[in-house]
């Protein structure tokens, strides 16, 4: 991570041989945690920026994709959520849309480190506005550590809104993590996770699915969507459950009760379609 003599970040993915930037104005903050190094730079066209540990978190402009595609497709493929678990999350954009779903009576957030949660409350309020939500919890603690003591069939779905699998979050890409999520999920339980570039992390992609039919999912659904600040500009999430992935509650998702920025039903449908070379790719 680079910020030139004329305000430029710039995000440089080695592996891929890529590099990403944004015309910043000015940081707003900088510290280090006990987990990682978080800035926050106010950009010219993309709103407030979120930095960690160098890579971009999310921006102002382009967050609600990635939010809510983590959030809808799940919730309306799950015939009835009630109970949800949120490994990660911290910025609470995915807890706010989880939220827009009348029917879940309670949200369970575990956020490692609460320092981005406050600076969310800070600088990305618009995303904090359920935080005070009566069905919203806020825990400060390691999701692995979590997952591994919850109860049997305690949730309906589990969404793991993690950074990239280095540091702290690797343990959440790993089959015993899997194995527990399966076991904390009820018989229709789903987990869905950010899967990252279906262009440039393609084994990552194939590992997660791997781990995932090991600990017992024997159903798997990539959803592709566009997010211009990560690597390639295209992201993912997969969908993990022992039920059919391809069908959801179209209907409600079609007459949904909330607005949203971009899903609706037919991105749902859409997101589900694979290139020809992903379908030649994944296991």
């Amino acid at each position: 991570m680079t910020i030139d003599d004329k305000g430029w970040f710039t995000e440089v993915c080695e592996d891929a041989g890529t590099a990403f930037s944004l015309k910043t104005s000015r940081k707003l903050h900088q510290e280090q945690t006990p987990y990682q190094r978080i800035e926050i730079f106010e950009t010219e066209q993309f709103g407030s920026l979120m930095v960690i540990d160098g890579f971009i978190m999310l921006s102002g402009r382009d967050n609600f994709i990635y939010h809510e595609m983590l959030a809808h497709p799940a919730l309306f493929t799950h015939p009835d959520p009630k109970n949800v678990l949120i490994i990660g999350g911290g910025d609470c954009g995915t807890l706010r849309e989880v939220l827009n779903h009348e029917g879940v009576g309670r949200v369970q957030q575990v956020e490692i480190d609460e320092r981005v949660t406050r600076l969310a409350e800070q600088y990305f309020p618009e995303l904090c506005v359920a935080n005070n939500d009566s069905r919203a919890e806020l825990h400060f603690d390691d999701g692995i550590r979590w997952v591994k003591a919850a109860s049997a069939g305690q949730y309906d779905v589990i969404i793991v809104d993690s950074t990239d699998p280095i540091g702290p979050a690797e343990g959440l890409f790993s089959e015993p993590f899997y194995r527990d999520c399966y076991a904390a999920l009820g018989d229709d339980g789903i987990l869905v996770q950010q899967s990252e570039s279906p262009l440039l992390h393609q084994s990552i992609i194939n590992d997660m699915r791997s781990a995932m039919r090991r600990a017992g999912f024997e159903q798997a659904q990539m959803l592709g969507f566009p997010q211009c600040v990560y690597p390639s500009g295209w992201w993912s999430a997969t969908m993990a459950a022992n039920r059919p992935l391809g069908h959801f509650r179209e209907d409600d998702a079609s007459n949904k009760t909330f607005a949203t920025r971009y899903y609706n039903s037919a991105i749902h449908r859409a997101a589900m379609a694979l290139p020809e070379f992903m379908r030649q790719v994944l296991k």
